[in-house]
Formats: structure tokens, sequence, C-alpha cells
């Protein structure tokens, strides 16, 4: 694991390009890397607040900001990592910051944004298409969480968090989403659902922020495994590698105080585990 004590780490994604996992310590601007193959790790802290990021068709990454959408590129790994935004769909919500993000099998970028006081329902769901414009296609939640997607395409299951609750709606080929219906609720004793993704099986792997580990649930709906880690905030993971073998994981130490981080000395690092069933391979932005 990488002991990275990222007071908020988040948006694990793979590169199979590069070989690499890369993710964010949202809260401290910072966008991590690391060589599945070499276990070389590279930090660079940035100007803005990446939330989350997907590799590009046309090389680098589609990106979430804080306030929007945005391009982001590393040429040659160099010391500088260049962004520029692509827009502001809330600019009349200033409260609001986007947190979770990731690319469908059509190459299109699905995006949420939250009241960052995780107060108001004035969060929405974006869909961001390759010639990088959005679409708002649904609202009114607190903390948006963990899109992600069914192997067939034809499902996106997306995370109302502290409502506990993941919905699915039907997905088209057009993009257009509809028949939004209760997935899984989860109880008061288990955390709140965070980040997630779907395994070659059509199972979710949720994560659970306050609830020391991950959750793995059937199409249908039903709990058929679960991970324990060392740390209470579980924020997100990605499947990665050849085979997409492994599970990549990251973790917070938001929220924590200090006895509770004695307890946790490896809060908000990025963990690996082999779950003995394989991920879907990540979508590929279309811009």
């Amino acid at each position: 694991m990488w002991d990275a004590k990222a007071t908020l780490g988040e948006g694990p994604c793979w590169v199979a390009r590069e070989q690499a996992i890369y993710w964010v310590d949202i809260k401290e601007f910072l966008l991590h890397r690391l060589c599945t193959v070499t276990d070389q790790r590279r930090s660079w802290h940035i100007p803005e607040q990446v939330t989350a990021l997907a590799p590009r068709r046309n090389g680098g990454f589609i990106a979430t900001l804080r306030q929007g959408f945005a391009l982001l590129e590393i040429p040659q790994l160099e010391e500088t990592v260049h962004i520029k935004l692509l827009g502001v769909p809330e600019k009349d919500r200033p409260g609001n910051r986007f947190n979770d993000g990731k690319v469908d099998s059509k190459g299109r970028f699905w995006a949420g944004s939250m009241d960052d006081a995780e107060s108001k329902a004035s969060g929405a769901l974006y869909r961001l298409d390759g010639d990088c414009k959005w679409q708002k296609m649904d609202d009114q939640y607190i903390i948006t969480n963990g899109p992600t997607f069914s192997p067939d395409g034809r499902t996106l299951y997306h995370t109302d968090t502290l409502a506990r609750t993941i919905y699915a709606f039907d997905l088209a080929d057009d993009g257009r989403i509809g028949n939004k219906r209760l997935f899984f609720k989860f109880d008061d004793g288990s955390g709140f659902p965070d980040g997630m993704t779907v395994d070659q099986e059509g199972c979710l792997w949720v994560c659970h922020f306050f609830g020391w580990g991950i959750t793995r649930v059937s199409p249908k709906g039903n709990i058929v495994g679960r991970i324990e880690l060392p740390v209470s905030n579980v924020t997100s993971c990605t499947f990665a590698g050849d085979k997409m073998e492994t599970l990549y994981i990251t973790t917070a130490r938001k929220g924590l105080n200090a006895e509770q981080l004695k307890k946790q000395p490896l809060a908000g690092g990025l963990f690996r585990f082999e779950p003995k069933v394989r991920g879907l391979k990540p979508g590929i932005f279309a811009g």
C-alpha cells in the first residue's frame, strides 16, 4: 500500500497505456500516480481542486474541478500539470463543488456535484459528451457519488451518499436515462456509501465512508461479499492490471480526530486487494 496520509483520497483511475493508477487528494490539491509495474510514485501539487479524472482517447485526462469540467495533461510526466477549463455548469450554485465521475462504454463522462457544506440538496448528475457539451441528467442530491455501469452498459448506478441509497437507471445508447429506481439502501450502522465500481459478474463494489470496508452487492441487490480494511473512511476503488484482477482502494483522514488517527495510522493510504474476480476495462473519454 501507499501510506500517503491523504486528507481526502479519491477518484482512482486505471490508465492501461501507462500501467498506472492515478488518484487525487481533493482537499490538499494533490494528484498522485503509482506505476503498478515498478512501484514508482509521483505526486503533483496542482492549482485547482481536481475531484475526479479519467483518461481521454486523445491523450491526457478529462477531469472535474471544484467548479466544472476540464482537460488535464502532464506531458512526459513533467513537473507541471496543464489544466484547461471547459465550462462551469453551476455558476448559480456557488456553494457546490463537483465530486465523483466516471466514463461509460460509449466514451461519455458522468459526474456529480454536491453541496460542499453537505447540508443542501443542491447537487446534480451531469453527462459530458465527446464534443465537451454537458447536460444535467438528475438533481436533488446533497452528496453525489459513485457513478458506475453494468457490464452490458445498459444500467447506470448512482449514489445519494447521505441517504445511504444507490439508485439504478436505464441507460440508452444515446445517453438518455430513465426508470430511476431504488437499487440498494444501506442501514444506519454501515457508514455512508461512497465511490464504487463493477466487476465482470455485474456486482458492485461499494466503498463505505465511516464504514471500515467495501461491500459487494449482486445485480439483484443482495450482499454477496465484504472486504474489511484497517481504516474507517473508505472512499473509492477501481480494478486495474493486465487482467483487471487487482482492486485499488482510496481512503481518507477527513473527519477523524487525533485519537482516531492514532488508532488508524494507515488512514488516507492507497490499498490494493486481490478479490479473485476481474473488473471491467475502464471507459475512455471520447473527446
